[in-house]
This record gives C-alpha cells, sequence and structure tokens, in this order.
C-alpha cells in the first residue's frame, strides 16, 4: 500500500478519511482524542502544498425515522465544533462546509490554496452513505485528485466516503494510500494476525458483555494463541456451559452450545474466572451486598473478576511474548468493579519492553486511559469494532483492501 508519505501532492486536491466521530454535549467536544489522532497526516499533506478536503460522519443519522427527527439528529451531528478545534490545534484556518454536496461545497474546493484546509459536514448527513451509494462515492471522488484513508475506527464499513471514493479514484488512476494513524494500526495488528514464533507465548483476552458478538474471533484467535483468557460478563456463558451457578449473572443462552463446544476443543486453552466479585444491585444503591464467590447463589451477579482469578490471569500474561486484550473484565465504570480490569492493566504493564502489547479498543482502551495505563501498552487501538474484525478477518477491512 502507498502511505501518506509516498505522496507526491503539491497542489493537488487531496480527501482524507478521518475519524472526528467525538463525543459532544451541548455542542462542546468533550473528548477530542480522535482529532488530535488525525493531525500528523493532515500536517503532512499540508507540509507537502497539497488542498486538503476532511471527510468525516459523526454519530447517528437514521434516515427511516420521521423527517423531524431526521433534522434533530443532524442538528445533533454537526460537526462545526470540530472545525473550530482543528482550527485551534493545527494553528491553520480551517473553513467548515456546512453541506455535503452542492454548489456551496464546489465552490469552497475550488477556491482551496495550496497548504489550507477544508472540513465538510457530516458524512452522515447523506442517505446513501451507508448504502455506499456509488453515485454520492463517486461525487465526492470528482472533487479529488487523491485520498487518504485515515479513519481506522470506519474501515470496517464499505461505505461512500470509505469505499466509494477510493474505488472511484483507483479507477481514474489517481492514487489513494492510507495515512500515519492507519498505518501503526495496520502494522499492529497484522503482527496479532501473522503469529511469528518469536511473539509466543501469545495471550488473547477478552471480556465484554454477549458471546454471540465475539463468536468469530474466538474461533479465529483459537487458532492463532496459546491461551484465551476470558472474563467481563461473556465468561459467565462459559461457566454456565460447565455447568456452574451464575446467579443473576448475564447469560447469553443462544450461545451456551457454542460455548460448550469450544470448551471441549479449546483443550483447556481458554482460562475462565475461579471467583467473581459478585452483588444484588448492578445499581448504585445505599446498602447493596457486595462479595467475593466462587459459586454464584441466586440474586446476585457477577460484577467483575476475584481476586484469585486476577492472579490466575497474571500467571498467564507475565510469560506471554505477545498480547492482545479486548473488553474490560468487570463493570469499570463503578469504582468497586474496577479492581479486575487494573490487575489484567498492571500485569500488561509489567511485561513493557518484554513482550508485544496490543489495547484492541472500545471500552478496554476506555478504561486504560482511565487508569493511566496507555502509555505501557505497545499499541492502543483506536477502533474497538475494526481491531477485533481485522483480528477475526486475518488483517483484511473493506477500507484498508480497498487502498491496496
Amino acid at each position: 500500500m502507498l502511505t501518506v508519505k509516498d505522496l507526491q501532492v503539491s497542489g493537488k486536491r487531496v480527501i482524507v478519511r478521518v475519524d472526528f466521530n467525538v463525543p459532544l454535549k451541548e455542542g462542546k467536544i468533550r473528548d477530542d482524542n480522535r482529532i488530535v489522532a488525525a493531525l500528523p497526516t493532515i500536517k503532512e499533506l499540508l507540509a507537502k502544498g497539497a488542498k486538503v478536503i476532511l471527510l468525516s460522519h459523526l454519530g447517528k443519522v437514521k434516515h427511516k425515522e420521521a423527517p423531524e427527527v431526521v433534522e434533530e439528529q443532524k442538528k445533533k451531528n454537526n460537526l462545526a465544533p470540530v472545525a473550530e478545534r482543528l482550527a485551534e490545534l493545527l494553528g491553520v484556518k480551517v473553513t467548515f462546509v456546512p453541506v455535503t454536496r452542492g454548489e456551496e461545497l464546489e465552490k469552497a474546493v475550488k477556491e482551496l490554496r495550496d497548504g489550507e484546509v477544508v472540513l465538510v459536514q457530516n458524512t452522515r448527513y447523506e442517505k446513501g452513505e451507508e448504502k455506499n451509494d456509488p453515485e454520492l462515492g463517486a461525487y465526492w471522488a470528482s472533487l479529488a485528485d487523491a485520498f487518504v484513508m485515515d479513519a481506522f475506527g470506519s474501515a470496517h464499513r464499505a461505505h461512500a466516503s470509505t469505499f466509494g471514493i477510493p474505488e472511484t479514484l483507483k479507477k481514474e488512476g489517481k492514487p489513494v494510500a492510507i495515512g500515519y494513524l492507519v498505518e501503526k494500526e495496520v502494522s499492529a495488528l497484522t503482527r496479532c494476525v501473522d503469529v511469528k514464533k518469536e511473539d509466543r507465548p501469545y495471550v488473547a483476552i477478552l471480556g465484554g458483555l454477549k458471546v454471540t458478538d465475539k463468536i468469530q474471533v474466538i474461533d479465529t484467535l483459537l487458532k492463532k494463541c496459546d491461551y484465551i483468557i476470558i472474563g467481563g460478563a461473556m465468561s459467565y456463558t462459559f461457566k454456565k456451559a460447565q455447568g456452574e451457578e451464575i446467579g443473576s449473572s448475564f447469560l447469553d443462552e443462544g450461545a451456551l452450545d457454542y460455548a460448550k463446544k469450544c470448551l471441549e476443543e479449546a483443550k483447556g486453552r481458554i482460562i475462565l474466572p475461579v471467583d467473581s466479585v459478585i452483588t444484588d444491585s448492578f445499581e448504585p444503591v445505599e446498602g447493596r451486598k457486595i462479595s467475593v464467590a466462587k459459586a454464584i447463589p441466586e440474586g446476585f451477579e457477577g460484577v467483575d473478576i476475584g481476586p484469585e482469578s486476577a492472579k490466575l490471569f497474571q500467571g498467564y500474561i507475565e510469560k506471554a511474548k505477545m498480547v492482545f486484550w479486548n473488553g474490560p473484565m468487570g463493570v469499570f465504570e463503578q469504582e468497586e468493579f474496577q479492581a479486575g480490569t487494573k490487575a489484567v492493566c498492571e500485569s500488561i504493564r509489567d511485561l513493557k519492553g518484554k513482550a508485544f502489547t496490543v489495547c484492541g479498543g472500545g471500552d478496554s482502551a476506555a478504561a486504560v486511559k482511565q487508569f493511566g495505563y496507555k502509555a505501557d501498552f505497545s499499541h492502543v487501538s483506536t477502533g474497538g469494532g475494526a481491531s477485533l474484525e481485522m483480528i477475526q478477518n486475518d488483517g483484511h477491512l473493506p477500507g484498508i483492501d480497498v487502498i491496496r
């Protein structure tokens, strides 16, 4: 694949698909990490004298809803505040175009000078974006001389802005490339897929809620990993499959047969918790009971791994040469149930300089950041869904493959 470093783009119009899907509250950005992550690629293009056109989605716009609901969603997911913050971070003028097509956009692109930036309104304002409407992809492609994919969090979606544009430009013989953020993601996750001898033992740690959401990932990792540690709510489905009492803990009933089969085929390579932090109320109400147990009685649910499980997991992690982690060990958003997730963070911190460690985005990335362990990982992914799909699809994603 070409990378942004390879492009000769002086005086050229370059569309960059970025991930500016930032959390907003009443029009204010609560976390600008995704904007900051896109800066190296944007700055590289500006330094080369490119005319930069940025495209991103923000939130959801459900076009099947009533027109007034759609308008309300558009208003809520307007990219205008992002343009303002981007200009501050870049230190250059960023022209915000409040539409996704038409005269106003075409005029702004035409008037772009070398080293200037335009940010186009939320791509999901367009009904055809998520359907990869060929007409829409071709229209956006007509605005540019080159394309750079730097939105890893959207690379698992074949949308008009992630797939349609580069597909069209490639047919026209125009260059398409990946940006610095995507290059880093692809490099790290490819290593977790194409496992080398020196990266063994390879340990995967999976958490989260539903087993059914991670069946393909588990199947793929079982072929690649030496051990898979399973914590979080999904571990109770596996424990139930072993005939253990799980009380009122979350049970993914549709995945029970799969869990049984999986445990049989793994032949001891799936490691489950041996104790749990349990409570009689998920909500933080006064007087709720919290304790540690091996068997969970009715009326109680598991909300974190217990101290014996943390010690057991640490024993496998400390011997690893490579770790892939996706999904917290418990309800880390509540202070009483953070210990298990923190224990995994600490075990991985102790591997720094001795193993290659990847946090696969999503809630686990949020936990790693919240607890201050981000710098202890070799790589923390910016895309939860995309990182999982890249693992389960043997290194392939639509928004990356179209660049190859």
